[in-house]
């Protein structure tokens, strides 16, 4: 009994201690808490899109504009890019998509993007759980062609989107500051 008494009150005492002092020491292991605990800057957002009666996901955090040049600034050209901020941006698959001219087998990824003051390329790690930083050379999928299209005012959050989706097909957008880039998404079953 004193034994059992002993246990509930240092199971109560460890419930008084706050998370935080627990995740100074832990990996970063959601998209809105960082590797302390606090919250990040650039806050966690998903893109959701339904297709073959599957649900399409991508995690990412959505960084700010606040003032910064991005393009060719924050998002360098001619380097792969995160795609986002902090955590890496992931794909989940359920089903065999088309992205553009990629075939990607139902997964788990992680999201780059190479942008250019041309054409952007879109990439498709097969390593994942990392921190978006530094991009894992070696380990690409593949890439493929992105379509770029100047928005008419600056967007001040970075957004992962899917828009104009009829049936199994899909774009999947990347928009900020006045850039539009995106890529088709099929489902091929």
């Amino acid at each position: 009994m004193k034994t059992l008494a002993r246990c509930t009150l240092l199971a109560a005492s460890l419930l008084a201690i706050p998370t935080a002092l627990f995740a100074q020491d832990m990996p970063m292991t959601d998209h809105g808490v960082s590797e302390n605990g606090k919250p990040l800057a650039s806050p966690a957002a998903t893109a959701e899109v339904q297709l073959a009666g599957q649900t399409i996901t991508v995690k990412y955090n959505s960084p700010r504009m606040r003032g910064r040049k991005i393009m060719g600034g924050v998002v360098p050209y001619g380097e792969e890019w995160r795609t986002g901020a902090n955590p890496a941006t992931t794909l989940i698959t359920p089903i065999d998509l088309m992205i553009g001219t990629l075939k990607v087998p139902a997964g788990t990824y992680t999201l780059f993007t190479l942008p250019s003051e041309g054409v952007w390329q879109f990439i498709v790690s097969t390593k994942t759980g990392e921190w978006g930083i530094p991009y894992p050379k070696g380990s690409d999928l593949g890439r493929t062609p992105m379509k770029k299209e100047k928005l008419s005012s600056p967007m001040e959050d970075m957004t992962v989107a899917f828009e104009k989706t009829m049936g199994n097909k899909t774009q999947l957008h990347i928009k900020w500051e006045t850039t539009d880039v995106y890529v088709p998404v099929v489902a091929t079953k």
